[in-house]
């Protein structure tokens, strides 16, 4: 199943250098990121279109409205959203039907648990996690001396860092210790975690080497036991959510 989003747009400066991006749920942005990403996929229709951040500058009204029209002309199969709470979720119902929702969930990060996840069981949505490894802080592979450069997007994110890092090396140490008991890796134990959560339809997960899918594959065809699980969640860091990425 191919998924992909629109929703952010981007400019490029008349000197030149980097392009400045902004969120864009236009309905001319719809129709116009959609036609490009058909092209680029060498598709009729996306399975899977997601719109990958609201925008205050466009009521969600009018994105729905330009989304369901897609959906008429055969050009979608089914509509997502992204990175929102419940109040845009009914609000985008109202006009068209959403079939997921993408939002950033793992071991560390765990606030749409509560009302976003009511909010979607009752209207039939699944939802689908990023960032399940904590840009890679579960896999065990980081410590308290590990050092990012600006040019890595870890340097700018929170729990990297002082003591959102260390609280969020407690739960590596558990998956740790978990993990031997399954002849499993740490990042297959935090995988395994998310998806034995019933609310959660599939994690998203980065990878760059044959051998990372190998090694994520690892996280099924097994189950944590409920005392594992328990043991594992703790207690969950509070605050921003992380920028978006896996």
């Amino acid at each position: 199943v191919v998924a992909t989003k629109f929703g952010v747009n981007w400019e490029l400066p008349l000197g030149g250098g980097r392009a400045r991006t902004f969120h864009d749920t236009s309905p001319k942005r719809v129709v116009e990121a959609l036609e490009g990403s058909l092209r680029r996929l060498r598709l009729d229709s996306i399975p899977l279109y997601q719109v990958h951040w609201p925008n205050t500058g466009t009521p969600v009204e009018d994105t729905m409205e330009a989304l369901a029209r897609c959906r008429e002309q055969g050009k979608i199969r089914y509509v997502g959203y992204a990175n929102v709470g419940p109040e845009v979720i009914r609000g985008a119902f109202q006009v068209c039907r959403l079939e997921s929702l993408q939002a950033p969930y793992n071991l560390l990060y765990r606030s749409i648990e509560g009302e976003t996840v009511q909010c979607c069981a009752a209207l039939g949505m699944s939802i689908l996690a990023y960032g399940p490894l904590a840009q890679g802080l579960l896999t065990g592979k980081y410590g308290k001396g590990s050092v990012f450069g600006e040019d890595d997007r870890r340097h700018r994110l929170g729990h990297f860092r002082g003591e959102e890092m260390e609280r969020g090396l407690t739960f590596v140490s558990r998956l740790e210790e978990i993990a031997s008991g399954y002849g499993k890796t740490p990042a297959q134990v935090a995988l395994r975690w998310v998806l034995e959560k019933p609310f959660i339809g599939s994690a998203i997960v980065g990878i760059k080497t044959p051998g990372q899918i190998e090694a994520d594959a690892g996280a099924v065809g097994w189950r944590l036991s409920p005392s594992d699980l328990a043991y594992l969640e703790g207690e969950a860091i509070e605050g921003e959510t992380p920028n978006n990425g896996v």
